[in-house]
């Protein structure tokens, strides 16, 4: 159990394309698991990759949550609030605060390698640590990285995630002076005081990497957080969903003659419900309290 009370989760998506059905269900999914436990729910938006992110899918974020019935209780309520007063790149002095942390306790040094060098080098992009015994003066022009010491194994929800094979020393910074998803999702989790993470089980590998760079910050909180890394939501196919295929977007969905129901089916086994029995929200929030249902109820 969390100390904290009350619970504290968030919605975090990142606009870098328009919401697909995954992050519907994963928004239901959090949303009945907060409202269940009586916490409390944040809207955040990852924008901290200019490159990627763009207005539109910011836009795009508010319509989907309204159109599927779910509310929050802290941030922006519009995108034009995001902009003002919400967006990370208001934050970029704080990531730098614990980027200078990192660096400042030997865990974290400039690399100037490029993907296609460490393609070339090691066949893919879990990075060895070539730069590891470079100068350790900062290199503006290249990435930061997080030293990660042979052999690290971290524990998310009792599965042991390999740290050193399935991320290597993980940017922490890029080259174009923005923070990394890694960096800024966990100081963003930190300060909002987040006790419950609801991912799917694709990200296991990022949980992996935030609990040790908090561990390497001293920041105990997060690693007494709650996670639950849901099954994924997958394509005709059986592929991961990908925002750049628009076909299972919200948006796409919509404009086909999808209803917020079919989101709510999609969502309930993850809950250990019978799509059969749920023809509206409520029926979710009110559904199987089943022992393979995750629950997240503090103690008053």
């Amino acid at each position: 159990m969390i100390s904290e009370f009350p619970l504290r989760s968030r919605f975090a998506p990142t606009p870098s394309g328009y919401l697909h059905l995954g992050n519907g269900v994963n928004f239901i999914i959090t949303w009945i698991l907060v409202r269940r436990a009586g916490g409390i729910l944040r809207l955040r938006i990852d924008d901290g990759d200019g490159q990627r992110c763009r207005s539109e899918y910011v836009d795009d974020v508010f319509r989907q949550l309204d159109w599927l019935g779910l509310d929050w209780d802290e941030g922006p309520q519009g995108a034009d609030e995001f902009h003002r007063s919400y967006s990370q790149h208001h934050r970029f002095d704080r990531y730098r605060q614990l980027l200078q942390r990192l660096r400042e306790e030997g865990h974290a040094y400039s690399c100037d390698c490029s993907r296609r060098e460490i393609r070339a080098k090691v066949g893919n992009s879990v990075y060895p640590g070539f730069c590891r015994l470079k100068s350790k003066t900062e290199n503006t022009n290249g990435a930061t990285r997080l030293l990660v010491p042979g052999g690290v194994v971290v524990q998310v929800e009792g599965k042991e995630v390999g740290l050193t094979e399935n991320m290597g020393d993980f940017i922490l910074w890029r080259r174009d002076n923005s923070p990394s998803y890694q960096l800024a999702s966990l100081a963003d989790d930190l300060d909002d005081r987040i006790s419950l993470i609801v991912r799917g089980e694709d990200l296991l590998g990022s949980t992996a990497a935030q609990l040790f760079m908090s561990r390497c910050l001293d920041e105990q909180s997060f690693s007494r957080s709650q996670f639950f890394h849901h099954g994924l939501v997958t394509g005709p196919a059986g592929a991961k969903l990908s925002k750049s295929d628009r076909a299972l977007s919200l948006h796409s969905m919509r404009e086909q003659g999808a209803e917020p129901l079919d989101v709510y089916r999609a969502a309930a086994p993850f809950l250990a419900i019978d799509p059969r029995e749920v023809t509206s929200l409520e029926d979710l929030l009110q559904g199987s309290r089943d022992t393979s249902a995750p629950e997240f109820i503090l103690p008053s």
